[in-house]
């Protein structure tokens, strides 16, 4: 079966905008229930149906920001690709988008693309048997081998953990997990992206260096825009090579 109709989840309205822009794709605001946040932008790029999910912001919290981390990500997910397959038009492939901290150890660099190999959780830590694996949570991401030496892409793990900054403890399990990158949704879109049987993998930017001298907290504001750009001119050679090809292509 060809690749023709893709979801990408992007968690912020700042790393989806330049994409969203530069593809000229509509929001479609009967897309996701109207309880909820999350937004969806939608059009056609060459042969693929694109579906562009992002978070949204907070109305829970009353603080208006963009609604980060695992449990947004995984419900929005979860709900794109419900919706999809009820509309008989089932997603052939998701991928995630965004930003990410780099891991120097594993040869990462502000600015450099990755694709993901797999995901896992760090801050899931759940001491009893049989649960410590569900709690690191490794999901494999479908191969993008071909897609990566195309790109000139950089391939590794990418850990996933509610917290932005780097704390001991979590530095342990992102070191566990072999981590070459480290986000905030990743395992949580790769979980639902499973329950739905969707292939899927991550493509990530990186703007901190997780291991390195600055706080991650400021390389990360220092980088956004620049990681928003790289992003605006990666999806659509992604899109472009994955569209019209078999999974066992990419």
């Amino acid at each position: 079966m060809l690749i023709s109709n893709v979801v990408v989840a992007i968690a912020m309205e700042a790393e989806a905008s330049p994409f969203v822009n530069h593809l000229n794709l509509q929001l479609d605001t009967s897309f996701f229930p109207s309880e909820t946040p999350f937004r969806a932008f939608r059009g056609k790029h060459n042969n693929c149906n694109l579906t562009v999910i992002t978070n949204g912001a907070d109305t829970v919290y009353g603080t208006g920001v963009d609604n980060v981390g695992t449990v947004p990500a995984a419900v929005a997910t979860f709900l794109a690709l419900q919706k999809l397959k009820s509309d008989t038009d089932p997603a052939d492939l998701l991928i995630n988008a965004g930003t990410c901290g780099g891991f120097r150890r594993k040869g990462a660099a502000i600015g450099d693309v990755f694709l993901t190999t797999a995901v896992a959780n760090h801050d899931r830590r759940i001491a009893i048997p049989g649960f410590t694996s569900y709690g690191i949570g490794k999901v494999e991401s479908t191969s993008v081998e071909r897609l990566a030496s195309h790109l000139n892409a950089k391939l590794g793990i990418c850990s996933t953990g509610n917290s932005l900054d780097f704390h001991e403890l979590d530095s342990h399990h992102m070191l566990q997990n072999d981590a070459s990158v480290k986000d905030m949704e990743a395992a949580a879109i790769a979980w639902a992206s499973e329950v739905w049987s969707t292939p899927h993998f991550g493509v990530k930017v990186v703007t901190d260096i997780v291991d390195g001298d600055k706080p991650s907290h400021e390389e990360f504001l220092e980088n956004l825009g620049k990681a928003a750009k790289s992003l605006q001119s990666t999806l659509p050679k992604v899109i472009d090579y994955v569209c019209d090809r078999k999974h066992d292509e990419l």
